[in-house]
């Protein structure tokens, strides 16, 4: 009769067991992490980016995970002592490892893009622009990273990087639909456009109709199981701080062979010493002009705080006459298909407009008035009222709004209605907008596509359960055994 007990036992075991519910469990997917420096002209940024292995429409899910600026200038200011190019970068390698596991260092993917400073070092001295690279590259490879190169962006790359890195943030590729229970693709008039201003280049990249962008104007990428062809143009010399060198040497070559120069942008008040000679330093400003003085004679640039005056010396520095009557053309005999959809204005474009206090949605004549007013202001009046602005910055305001509404009225055909399309942030959550996030995205087809590792498990409660009837039949069933 004990034997039969045992066995009785152990059939309602077998019962409840094959009655405990099976759930699939999924394992929690392996975070990965990427580093990237953005070597602008006028200074370097790295961020660390992170995200999972598993993937969705095969495009990783990637998120910002630290900003660190670097200390000093660009990269491309140190082409007469290319290691401190290097050394420079150290600072913020050493924060990015301490944000990133100590047991993942060794398979994070890092990467160095150069812009606008370096493609124009490589014009002027492509060997001192090698000597850079190697200094920086050699400086990433004493770091325990998977260091995959530096390299020299093209403008096309480094607009549509940026273009890519807009739409992610903003979710314009894809969104999740609670009703329908998966990733929809939003219609194409929702995806932004991007305008960056940088220290020596501008971009644009937007999507046009497609009938009015050829094969070769377009940059093509494949984002979420989707082809975009986009339209973007990168244009070298007309970043702000080029443009504010060639209207510097503009107004002293109109003004030779006088030593006093009349600034129309800079406040009244405010003067400025340069040596004409410092203009041979950028291929942007290196050309012969008989106008200017030779030698090393300065030149004292007095501020005038001149609205109007300001504008037309701007305007002078793009050739629209060259488009001649084409409404599809910017300035220079550049192509451009007309303007579509909503536009997201990023680095100096935002950072001038909110020295102005102006936000989305005011209209253009709000941002011309405000404009104005600025550029009548006096340097005293403008110096005492912004005491923690940089005082080297503090003069250029003028002279960078009124180029700023050159270049996205004359140049680019905004107008009075579409500008409000364009939207003025440098940040959208939590991310920074940039062309190195767009970089990253772009470079997961480096990751693997993987599944989370999936087991099947128990449900906690219920196994607990079985085991717990398990012991007792087992003590019951030997107790019945003994008596």
């Amino acid at each position: 009769s004990a034997i039969i007990g045992a066995l009785v036992a152990l059939s309602i075991i077998a019962l409840v067991l094959s009655l405990v519910k099976v759930e699939d469990v999924t394992l929690p997917p392996t975070v990965k992490y990427g580093l990237v420096f953005d070597a602008g002209s006028s200074h370097t940024s790295l961020f660390v980016y992170e995200w999972d292995s598993d993937k969705e429409n095969d495009t990783g899910v990637v998120s910002q995970t630290l900003s660190c600026h670097v200390q000093g200038p660009g990269i491309s200011s140190y082409a007469h002592d290319p290691p401190k190019a290097g050394d420079s970068l150290r600072e913020c390698l050493d924060k990015a490892l301490k944000v990133v596991p100590a047991a993942k260092h060794r398979d994070v993917p890092a990467y160095l893009g150069a812009t606008a400073g370096m493609r124009l070092l490589r014009e002027q001295n492509s060997s001192a622009a090698d000597q850079v690279l190697a200094e920086v590259t050699k400086i990433m490879r004493e770091y325990p990273v998977d260091f995959k190169g530096a390299r020299i962006l093209t403008g096309e790359e480094e607009g549509a990087y940026g273009w890519i890195t807009i739409n992610y943030l903003l979710d314009s590729f894809t969104k999740f639909s609670p009703k329908a229970h998966m990733w929809l693709r939003p219609e194409a008039a929702s995806i932004f456009g991007a305008l960056d201003l940088g220290g020596a280049s501008t971009q644009i990249s937007f999507m046009p109709e497609d009938s009015v962008i050829n094969q070769n104007e377009a940059s093509k990428f494949t984002l979420y199981g989707y082809n975009y062809n986009i339209y973007t143009h990168s244009y070298l010399c007309y970043g702000q701080n080029e443009m504010l060198k060639r209207l510097a040497q503009e107004l002293i070559a109109e003004s030779a062979p006088s030593t006093r120069v009349h600034h129309p942008c800079y406040p009244k008040g405010y003067n400025e010493t340069v040596h004409p000679s410092s203009f041979r330093a950028s291929p942007c400003t290196n050309r012969s002009d008989a106008r200017l003085p030779l030698g090393d004679r300065t030149v004292t640039l007095e501020g005038r705080g001149n609205a109007s005056g300001c504008l037309a010396a701007v305007r002078k520095l793009f050739n629209f006459s060259a488009c001649g009557q084409s409404r599809d053309c910017t300035f220079d005999g550049v192509y451009q298909p007309p303007l579509r959809g909503q536009f997201i204005a990023f680095s100096a474009f935002y950072y001038n407009f909110k020295f102005l206090n102006l936000t989305e949605g005011q209209p253009l004549a709000t941002a011309r008035e405000a404009i104005e007013q600025l550029c009548t202001r006096s340097w005293e009046d403008l110096s005492s009222s912004y005491r923690k602005e940089d005082p080297k910055r503090l003069p250029k305001y003028c002279a960078n709004a009124n180029y700023i509404l050159t270049l996205l009225l004359d140049a680019y055909k905004f107008n009075e209605t579409s500008w409000n399309n364009i939207f003025f942030q440098m940040k959208a959550g939590s991310a920074d907008v940039g062309w190195t996030l767009g970089y990253m995205l772009n470079l997961t087809n480096m990751i693997p596509a993987e599944a989370p590792t999936r087991v099947k498990g128990h449900v906690p409660s219920l196994w607990a359960a079985a085991i717990t009837f398990l012991i007792l039949t087992l003590v019951l069933g030997l107790t019945a055994l003994l008596l």
